[in-house]
């Protein structure tokens, strides 16, 4: 085994078992292989998700993501590989792993014709809560998600950052120590996005709940403890969302003038140990350097006499990361 390979197990926590003696982790994927016909999906792929932790499956659209979360979820077979819950072997579509485990799919799974209320009513009764329990779970959720005004509401007539509240009510009815999401936030806007994922790490905070979320988004994955990189079914990396932002070097200088000749032969010039890049969807021109706020002056005293329309810098980013480890970008197909 490579020693500089990164580790798939969970990181130990504060207050765990010895090294010598640890806990199991709380769920286990090992030697998972898939294919479809001659085309691998996944291959051999192993993770360890501790109590507590959030770990994000990051990849463009093709890269094994969906195809590990329906193999999870039991919406197909594995071919190849196990899984362990605390420690125990398990199937997907085993009562065990239902009751340990909650889903939010790409697409809402709630039923566009009936209240919030009615929807969680009918998902308590799902799991076996009736009575006064199912009173309980409901209004336990309806507190947790902020939808305690919205109970009355047809969820029909919700916006997508509700409706997805209500699904992710749905998915925690039965208070699983599992939470499963595959690309949860998809079409919602930028404070849908956020009041989402604020409401998921308070309730991994109250309740220690395990969250496995499939994402091609980088702000989604900079709110994970840990990245699953993938690149054509193949883990490519695993480690923190710093550690992986880590692998760019440098700003990004993006500058747009209109003689990109003239200006790119004097950015070369002033800039010798740089790499100028055109951008050919702007026609700018970019490079990356260290603290490139200092280098913003030197270039714009470069490109004197030319028109320069605008000067841009911006930071490192996980999209610019992933690109780096993988060689594709993450808004398209690898």
């Amino acid at each position: 085994m490579d020693p500089d390979a990164p580790s798939t197990a969970a990181p130990s926590r504060p207050g765990g078992a010895s090294q010598a003696k640890q806990a199991p982790a709380l769920f286990a994927i090992s030697s998972l292989n898939h294919n479809y016909g001659d085309r691998a999906a996944l291959v051999d792929f192993n993770l360890e998700l501790g109590q507590g932790e959030v770990v994000g499956l990051l990849g463009p659209n093709g890269s094994g993501k969906s195809t590990l979360m329906a193999l999870l979820c039991g919406l197909q077979s594995l071919q190849e590989g196990t899984l362990s819950l605390r420690g125990e072997r398990i199937v997907p579509a085993s009562t065990s792993f239902r009751e340990a485990c909650g889903v939010v799919f790409q697409s809402p799974s709630v039923d566009v014709r009936l209240s919030v209320l009615e929807n969680l009513e009918l998902s308590a009764s799902a799991r076996g809560y009736f009575g006064a329990p199912a009173r309980e779970r409901v209004s336990a959720m309806l507190e947790l998600t902020g939808l305690g005004e919205r109970r009355g509401d047809v969820v029909g007539k919700l916006s997508g950052g509700y409706r997805r509240r209500v699904d992710l009510a749905r998915a925690l009815i039965h208070s699983p120590a599992l939470l499963l999401m595959d690309e949860p936030t998809t079409g919602l806007d930028e404070a849908a996005f956020r009041e989402l994922w604020a409401r998921l790490l308070t309730t991994r905070d109250r309740t220690g709940l395990t969250i496995l979320v499939a994402t091609h988004r980088a702000d989604e994955a900079e709110r994970c403890d840990r990245l699953v990189v993938l690149d054509r079914g193949r883990t490519v990396t695993v480690c923190t969302p710093n550690e992986l932002a880590s692998r760019v070097h440098g700003d990004l200088v993006v500058i747009d003038c209109d003689d990109i000749a003239t200006g790119k032969a004097r950015l070369s010039a002033a800039f010798p140990s740089i790499t100028i890049e055109d951008v050919p969807e702007t026609g700018a021109l970019s490079f990356r350097i260290d603290r490139g706020h200092e280098a913003i002056p030197l270039a714009v005293d470069a490109l004197r006499g030319l028109l320069v329309r605008s000067v841009s810098l911006r930071r490192p980013s996980l999209s610019d990361a992933f690109l780096a480890v993988t060689g594709h970008s993450l808004e398209g197909p690898p």
